[in-house]
């Protein structure tokens, strides 16, 4: 079994490295290449670009990088129509992936795109170019093959690999005393995986969390640094770093989010993987002025954050934009930490999702693979 894939960003890397873990346990000998991450390298994938070459933020970053972009996307097709892989798998990034998954399955490649893109909360006439670019579409959430179907797109739930990963009960007190921490309140800050997000997410959670100190001192502050991050990240922090109520770790957002009583989290899978490890969470996003009218006009639903979007409700706070204050932010936050019974009915609401989610994916993408390629 040959594989081609394309991830880009770090939550594509990681949905990408879940996925060829379960495909490895029914293929073991396996081979996969494409552009990829450091997760899936891993796993054994050959990375022929990093997948942070595919990270833009909003419409201006995106058209600045344009020329790289297609240049990247046409010597990887060339390459992959070389090689003639069983199966192209494209991981999110519809961006860059639709066009490519176009042009291989014109020349007679199967190809499956792995996330069905969020046409339920904006931009829907994207559905017109997902039936044209993919085979086969294989579906993070339960909801989502019905209304593929009923746009003539064949989809098939697989569940969240993030679910199979995580460990439906947390033990809090192990992730906390592994991370050399004590009972002090533990507020986690993940201001986003993108370096173009981080420039402006991270001052926020910084501002909102100096609010929060001015109330609470004893609280400490764990920042979770992707790989290739901390460059831009550590001087962003600074602020905090010279109070010495703040600790870098690099990579290990699982355990920053099972040890912490609360997160602020930029809006993205992280938010789902807050809500898989139980940990309870105020959601984020600032981007350029343009982009969120652009953004704002598109929206087809009131939730951002996805914990809210599975539970069709609030369940967590959502501060974007205009609304994301530090002194708002911060009051979100400390609400949580007053609040038990808040939290206990939120972790109630959490394993509901982590259930529903739950579904052994690389087992079940394995069948559809198999039947896609013929055995």
């Amino acid at each position: 079994m040959r594989l081609a894939m394309v991830a880009g960003e770090a939550s594509g890397d990681l949905l990408a490295c879940l996925l060829l873990q379960g495909l490895k346990a029914h293929w073991p000998s396996l081979r996969s290449g494409g552009i990829g991450g450091p997760r899936m390298v891993e796993q054994g994938f050959q990375a022929w670009a990093a997948a942070e070459r595919l990270s833009v933020f909003g419409y201006a970053d995106a058209l600045m990088r344009l020329p790289e972009l297609l240049w990247l996307r046409h010597r990887t097709r060339q390459r992959i129509l070389r090689e003639r892989p069983s199966v192209f798998v494209g991981i999110d990034a519809p961006d860059f992936n639709f066009g490519l998954e176009m042009a291989l399955r014109q020349r007679g490649l199967r190809t499956v795109h792995f996330v069905c893109p969020s046409i339920w909360a904006w931009r829907p006439q994207r559905v017109q170019r997902l039936r044209a670019a993919a085979d086969h579409v294989l579906c993070l959430f339960p909801f989502e093959p019905d209304l593929l179907a009923a746009q003539g797109v064949a989809a098939s739930y697989v569940g969240h690999p993030l679910a199979d990963a995580i460990a439906v009960d947390i033990d809090r007190a192990a992730a906390r005393k592994g991370l050399g921490f004590g009972p002090e309140p533990l507020v986690a800050l993940l201001p986003g995986s993108r370096r173009s997000e981080i420039r402006h997410i991270a001052p926020l959670l910084v501002a909102s969390a100096q609010q929060m100190l001015v109330q609470r001192p004893a609280i400490r502050f764990i920042v979770p640094v992707a790989p290739g991050l901390a460059d831009l990240l550590t001087p962003l922090v600074q602020p905090l770093l010279h109070s010495g109520r703040l600790t870098l770790l690099s990579g290990r957002s699982q355990e920053t989010l099972a040890a912490a009583d609360v997160a602020l989290v930029a809006s993205g899978t992280a938010t789902l993987e807050a809500a898989l490890l139980k940990c309870p969470q105020v959601i984020v996003y600032r981007l350029a002025s343009a982009d969120w009218q652009r953004m704002r006009r598109m929206r087809l639903q009131p939730w951002v954050g996805l914990p809210n979007i599975l539970s069709r409700e609030f369940i967590v706070p959502e501060r974007i934009q205009d609304e994301a204050q530090p002194e708002v932010v911060a009051a979100d936050a400390l609400r949580w930490l007053d609040d038990p019974d808040a939290v206990r009915q939120y972790r109630v609401r959490c394993l509901s999702i982590h259930q529903v989610l739950r579904q052994d994916t690389g087992a079940r993408a394995a069948l559809v693979l198999k039947e896609l390629v013929g055995g």
